[in-house]
């Protein structure tokens, strides 16, 4: 990451609270990276309590200040005297906490893996179904989301004698602890908490079926809107001024998505982590009958529609922990593309995107003959689900023909970025700083110049302040060659009924395709 110790007229401050650490990033309105500060987190996982996942929302706090006044230490001089424009919180999707009036923790926080709220879903579900007489009432709701969590919390957490009980998302925590009282939550966290987008308003069917009383829910504000002022005592944990506004934040996904820049209608964002996780710019709502694909509202308007697969490079992590990667991936790209195998490289049992089948299993088609093939077989089988996530996409009508950025740990391979940019037949941009807590300081720069030019835009920020790392080309004739592999895996992908739905939304062409991946890409061209 580039730190340029040039002065600075004002200081952008984006925070982004993990999974596994706190990250606390200063930039200036170039976009040039200040300093950056980082605390670890810990997590309490037991599976065999139904995949418990908690964290404690009081060591979130901790870590802010630790990974804040790190941040602040490592201003270069030059830039000391800079004022702090506005400061912006991003934190994972579906992490939610009981807290007070005051906006403090009561509970432990469910993070968004937590699974123990599986009764509080079936009970969602079968309410919503009792209710609009069909059995698939209610399938964009998964256990990821924070409604059935919120149910889980109310009914586990029963403590009397307090002031009240009200449900939290992560970000809320640490704008209520900066400013000093109880905060409105963004549109962004609020989605997956029941909160209706299109209607801006939470969703009184959804709550009900969960058993939510509403006025338990914050008010929900558009990104950017400022929760209040940083405090004395809020100043001295954290470094940040006295009085500094404190603005509603995004998920982390969609934080870095203003990271990597994909702002303008038809532009992705494909992040590979553990998971592989796209998410784009469309100017209309993306309807999704099988719940695959949801919507975020852009913060500057429209709408920014994603989905989150269990395939990604925790494959690789898990299977080649031991393995020499950058050796394995030179023996690919001389001797395996295709690679003799097709895998299914699922990191878990289920699925959530392209297609919605809690059943889905791991497959291997065909046999490979070393650590290169097999390596070869499981990096091209996540590089064709990313396919298909873009052409499912482009079957619901989504805009798929602008930029691709890619973003996360697997983009620290070139081989793999290379090979994504050939099995695509798109050339994909690495962009120069892709954290969320940078999308963040650009949420919180638009915020900040809004405040003298009202029309300022976080899309016209992030020109100004994202910039480009690298663009890999598709190589010649790879796009075709790769081809035959991903016909097969969506072959048995429909063989085995999981795309099933997404063969009904991809339109028809006025000719018959012949396959199932031709009737999917009828409307995704490289």
């Amino acid at each position: 990451m580039h730190m340029d110790p040039r002065s600075a007229d004002v200081i952008w401050v984006g925070i982004d609270l993990g999974t596994q650490s706190v990250r606390v990033l200063l930039a200036d309105d170039t976009g040039q990276v200040l300093a950056l500060g980082s605390a670890r987190l810990t997590s309490h996982r037991r599976s065999d309590a139904g995949r418990r996942h908690e964290q404690d929302p009081h060591q979130w706090w901790e870590a802010v200040g630790e990974a804040s006044r790190q941040a602040f230490g490592e201003l270069p001089p030059a830039c000391r005297s800079a004022p702090v424009g506005a400061v912006a919180v991003c934190s994972t999707s579906g992490t939610v906490l009981l807290g007070d009036d005051r906006g403090a923790p009561l509970t432990p926080a469910l993070m968004y893996d937590d699974a123990r709220a599986v009764d509080e879903l079936a009970r969602l579900k079968r309410r919503l179904a009792e209710a609009d007489g069909s059995a698939g009432s209610g399938t964009a709701v998964q256990l990821s989301w924070a409604l059935p969590k919120i149910d889980w919390l109310f009914r586990h957490h029963t403590t009397t004698g307090l002031s009240g009980r009200y449900v939290a998302h992560s970000a809320d925590v640490i704008a209520a602890a900066l400013v000093g009282h109880r905060v409105d939550t963004d549109s962004s966290h609020a989605l997956k908490s029941g909160y209706d987008v299109a209607g801006r308003r939470w969703d009184e069917r959804l709550l009900g079926a969960a058993g939510v009383d509403p006025a338990t829910l914050p008010e929900v504000v558009a990104p950017g809107s400022t929760l209040g002022t940083v405090t004395h005592a809020a100043a001295a944990h954290t470094g940040i001024a006295a009085g500094t506004p404190i603005v509603a934040g995004m998920t982390d996904g969609c934080a870095a998505q203003i990271a990597a820049g994909a702002l303008t209608p038809g532009s992705w964002n494909s992040v590979l982590g553990t998971t592989l996780v796209l998410k784009g710019v469309s100017p209309t709502l993306i309807d999704d009958p099988a719940g695959a694909v949801y919507s975020h509202r852009h913060p500057d308007g429209g709408w920014l529609p994603g989905g989150a697969s269990n395939v990604g490079a925790g494959a690789v992590a898990g299977e080649f922990a031991d393995d020499d990667l950058d050796a394995l991936a030179a023996a690919a790209g001389r001797r395996y593309e295709p690679a003799g195998a097709v895998i299914y490289p699922l990191t878990a049992r289920g699925e959530r995107f392209p297609f919605v089948r809690p059943d889905a299993t791991r497959f291997e088609l065909g046999a490979t003959s070393s650590r290169a093939e097999r390596y070869a077989a499981v990096v091209q089988g996540v590089a064709y689900v990313e396919r298909l996530c873009f052409e499912r996409l482009a079957a619901l009508g989504a805009p798929v023909d602008g930029d691709i950025r890619i973003t996360g740990g697997g983009t620290r391979s070139d081989y793999w970025n290379q090979l994504r940019a050939d099995v695509l037949g798109r050339p994909l941009v690495i962009p120069r700083t892709p954290e969320p807590a940078f999308g963040m300081a650009v949420l919180a720069s638009a915020a900040g110049h809004r405040v003298d030019a009202p029309g300022v835009t976080v899309t016209q920020r992030a020109a100004a302040m994202v910039g480009r790392r690298a663009v890999v080309e598709p190589r010649a004739d790879a796009h075709e060659r790769l081809a035959e592999g991903y016909d097969r895996l969506v072959a048995e992908l429909t063989r085995r009924g999981y795309l099933d739905d997404a063969d009904e939304a991809a339109p028809s062409t006025g000719s018959t395709p012949t396959t199932a991946a031709q009737r999917l890409s009828s409307r995704y061209t490289p």
